[in-house]
């Protein structure tokens, strides 16, 4: 079995230790991630795993020709090939084996021995056989086509010149390149920053297929709920793992962690104490030595450290100004680019507090939506209406562009804030990556990704009632996308967002706009984003099929109006099949809510017995009892009434 395995492994910068005594074993198999603060060496223990970063003590062992695949998380441009020629040269590892194979088949043809020699040899070539079709060598025209088409590239993209790929898609191409190489070690560092949710659900499929075995950096919770069984955390210099997927990893290090939290808290007591007495004695020439004494006391005690993922940071915007019960009316909006069309004739209205996804591929006019809904596009046909009141902060994808200024982080952050948070203002950088002396910065120095968490920060800082966010979580760790949501779920105004982290979609959502390429139709979902994945086939995602079941309205040109007989046949099978489909799961619902309601009764009256109500433990159980089943019957309410309304809705 291939593997690569260190113990002990030290490694310092200056008076920092990086690494102190890190042991790990990955193996062909192991499904693992690595998890840490900013900061906190991942990115460096992965180059020492590859063998590109040299360390100061330990132990490295690898299994003799085991190959150890890195792939960083930016920086790789590719140049002077077309994208067919460079996604092949991942191959160019299986020429060695096939020179081989070819030294060995040759000294077979020309072997007169027998016996024991003559079997190795033999062996020998067959192994080399095996090694060449594992890597899909022989089948590398349709391998390559899969990943290309699997990670977003077109049939027409693959005879173009990489050079004319932009940063984003050159780290695409580099991925490709990893994954055909099908290493035995794969390392990938935040594979999916580039990738939209189509490319990482096929990312994800494609790595639980994967016969070698991996260590994940990520920061999308969802991807590593699905790609993992182990979790590795690096915390002050220190490895640790945790069986499970991430959100189990989660669940254990926060019981493991409670007991720090109190010891952590006990010790702040005892340091705040102490230095209060050290303040009061210093200048007291009887008690000088006493205040020396205590001094030492805080300079040798050993201080507890929490992870600032685990230290519990609230956030709250301000209040979103009150406004009408209609939040936004689009009507009619159709926008092309030539002869390509985008949108057409998409009508919308959202009520105020919604939270709405817009979902679709790549392609399918997601951020066009948004830059009409914020003013930032002119160039389309139709209506944008607000209702009373509203007052919209808009973030777009490249809003670090616009962001010039000489002043500091600190400052200019702090000349919009409202007053009352202005004491709260380092935690919220903090919260969005900027801690220590990042926040006397000058803007003008910041990077892309600093610049779009600050132009984030700022906007969410104003009083408004209707958010307008293209990618928000783009360059957010983990635990600053907890905070956005925490806070973000705390708002109440309106919400209409973009997004390719699975997790935040699910979690923020309430209601899901599904946009389609194949027939430039949209669609309304009344549920969260998990809620539109489970109602949607899923031929029709991978397809893009998904054809508008909305009735028909008003047209906005007469071409839009000219819908011949056929299509009118296809929309009404449509409506009828969607239809057929929503009776069928409301009838499950009813039914369950019924023996819900038979349950939740028969513990009444159980309850209501003077036998069981005089034992305080079993009333107590059977409380619980109820309440779960008060819980569920709630819930499935709730699902039926969405039901419901879109049944109307396709009936009316």
């Amino acid at each position: 079995m291939s593997f690569v395995q260190f113990s002990k492994v030290n490694l310092a910068f200056a008076d920092r230790d990086i690494l102190k005594n890190v042991s790990l074993r990955l193996a062909s198999g192991s499904r693992s991630c690595l998890t840490g603060a900013n900061g906190s060496g991942k990115s460096t223990l992965m180059k020492i795993i590859a063998g590109k970063m040299n360390w100061d003590s330990g132990e490295r062992a690898v299994q003799k020709d085991t190959r150890i695949c890195y792939l960083p998380q930016s920086g790789i441009v590719h140049r002077g090939k077309t994208l067919r020629q460079e996604v092949e040269t991942a191959y160019a590892f299986v020429h060695n084996l096939l020179e081989c194979l070819e030294k060995k088949g040759s000294l077979l043809e020309k072997s007169e021995e027998d016996g024991a020699s003559l079997k190795v040899l033999i062996e020998e070539h067959h192994s080399l056989q095996e090694q060449i079709e594992n890597t899909g060598y022989y089948r590398r025209e349709a391998e390559i086509s899969s990943v290309l088409y699997g990670l977003g590239f077109s049939s027409g993209d693959t005879e173009r010149n990489t050079g004319e790929f932009s940063g984003g898609w050159q780290m695409r191409i580099a991925l490709a390149k990893a994954l055909l190489e099908k290493p035995d070690i794969l390392l990938l560092d935040e594979p999916t920053n580039y990738l939209d949710i189509e490319a990482r659900s096929w990312l994800e499929d494609y790595l639980n297929k994967f016969q070698g075995g991996y260590l994940l950096v990520s920061h999308d919770k969802y991807f590593l709920d699905v790609c993992v069984n182990e979790v590795y955390e690096l915390f002050n210099g220190n490895l640790k793992r945790y069986a499970g997927n991430y959100s189990s990893y989660k669940e254990t290090r926060q019981v493991e962690l409670e007991s720090l939290i109190k010891k952590y808290a006990e010790q702040n007591e005892e340091i705040e104490k102490t230095q209060a007495l050290i303040r009061r004695f210093r200048y007291k020439a009887s008690k000088a030595s006493f205040a020396q004494e205590l001094v030492k006391r805080l300079e040798k005690m050993e201080r507890i450290e929490i992870p600032a993922s685990f230290k519990k940071i609230n956030i709250n915007f301000p209040p979103a100004p009150h406004c009408g019960n209609i939040a936004l009316t689009l009507n009619c909006i159709t926008k092309s680019y030539g002869n390509h069309h985008v949108l057409n004739a998409l009508d919308l209205c959202l009520d105020a507090g919604e939270r709405l996804v817009v979902a679709g591929p790549n392609g399918a006019g997601k951020s066009t939506l948004l830059r009409i809904i914020a003013g930032e596009d002119s160039d389309f046909k139709g209506d944008v209406k607000f209702g009373t009141g509203v007052k919209m902060g808009y973030f777009s994808q490249d809003a670090a562009e616009a962001m010039q200024s000489s002043k500091t982080v600190l400052d200019f952050i702090e000349e919009d804030a409202p007053l009352s948070l202005i004491p709260k203002i380092r935690d919220m950088l903090g919260a969005f990556l900027f801690s220590g002396d990042d926040v006397y910065k000058s803007v003008s120095v910041l990077s892309g990704g600093e610049k779009s968490r600050l132009a984030l920060l700022k906007m969410l800082l104003r009083p408004v009632n209707l958010l307008v966010l293209d990618e928000p979580t783009n360059h957010l760790d983990l635990y600053s996308k907890d905070i956005l949501l925490d806070a973000l779920n705390k708002f109440t105004g309106t919400i209409i967002f973009v997004s390719h982290d699975r997790a935040f979609m699910e979690e923020l959502s309430t209601k899901t706009f599904e946009l389609s390429i194949s027939a430039v139709s949209y669609k309304l979902f009344y549920g969260n984003y998990a809620y539109y994945l489970e109602s949607v086939k899923p031929d029709d995602l991978q397809e893009n099929k998904t054809h508008c079941l909305k009735k028909s309205k008003p047209a906005c040109s007469q071409d839009a109006k000219e819908i011949n007989n056929e299509q009118r046949r296809v929309l009404d099978k449509q409506k009828q099949a969607a239809s057929r489909k929503l009776e069928r799961q409301e009838e499950a619902i009813l039914k369950k809510l019924e023996e819900l309601e038979t349950k939740k009764n028969e513990l009444e009256n159980e309850l209501a017995d003077p036998l069981v109500y005089s034992n305080a433990q079993r009333a107590r159980d059977i409380k619980r009892q109820l309440d779960l089943y008060s819980l569920h019957i709630s819930e499935q309410t709730q699902y039926w009434e969405s039901i419901a309304l879109q049944l109307e809705e396709l009936k009316n």
